[in-house]
């Protein structure tokens, strides 16, 4: 589903503080898989979710979606396929403080207009479904850490994106947590999502949820080079 061909990264090019982030990442992710990238802080897991996901461009290579190479499509073009073919979630989950779990549940779905009756009811639905239903009045300061992740989660899945992208996503639960998380990627992916996230977790790691792990180091895929 997604085709990545030579994708290097840099930060700062030209300047005396130049960082090259990825280093010629050739991957193919599957649909209706889970991905799971790992590696040491600094490996480059992040910048290339942030790739997938159409949230930076690579400074050289290739990214297909769907057999179509997106690499140099203008800005409009990259939001529009964000918005409506990734949901994210992030390992601070970037909830908005002052607003209810429905309304940040909601958030992504307000540039693409259509009926505000239909989105209301799919952002209920949502929390329903990971159990937050008696929440959704609720200022997101208000819940737990676990709560606040399944609005996370709710949120990236209000516009049904086909790609789920999740950057260390048990980062900051404890196991239990993280074992109900596992569940819910399960569910994801018995819906046919495609999944791509990092982790340090070995509980995420080498869980039976994810299909296929890829190790990264210093911005290369080590396992590629043998």
């Amino acid at each position: 589903m997604i085709k990545l061909t030579n994708i290097r990264k840099a930060y700062n090019q030209g300047q005396h503080n130049e960082f090259w982030a990825l280093n010629g990442i050739d991957l193919d992710i599957e649909a209706n898989k889970v991905t799971a990238l790992s590696g040491p802080s600094g490996s480059g897991k992040s910048t290339l979710l942030s790739i997938v996901g159409c949230m930076a461009r690579p400074t050289s290579g290739r990214v297909q979606l769907a057999g179509r190479d997106i690499s140099g499509l203008p800005e409009r073009f990259l939001t529009d396929i964000r918005r409506s073919t990734f949901g994210f979630i992030f390992q601070q989950y970037n909830l908005i403080k002052g607003l209810s779990a429905r309304d940040n549940v909601m958030l992504p779905a307000y540039p693409l207009g259509g009926d505000w009756r239909a989105l209301h009811e799919r952002a209920d639905m949502l929390l329903d479904t990971f159990k937050l239903g008696h929440r959704c009045h609720a200022p997101v300061e208000w819940l737990s850490g676990g709560e606040q992740q399944r609005v996370a989660i709710a949120r990236a899945l209000i516009n049904d994106p086909l790609v789920v992208i999740a950057d260390e996503p048990t980062a900051n639960l404890d196991t239990v947590l993280s074992r109900e998380f596992l569940s819910i990627l399960e569910s994801l992916k018995q819906q046919g999502k495609t999944i791509l996230l990092s982790s340090h977790d070995s509980l995420v790691v080498e869980s039976s949820v994810v299909d296929r792990v890829v190790r990264l180091r210093d911005g290369h895929l080590p396992e590629a080079a043998e």
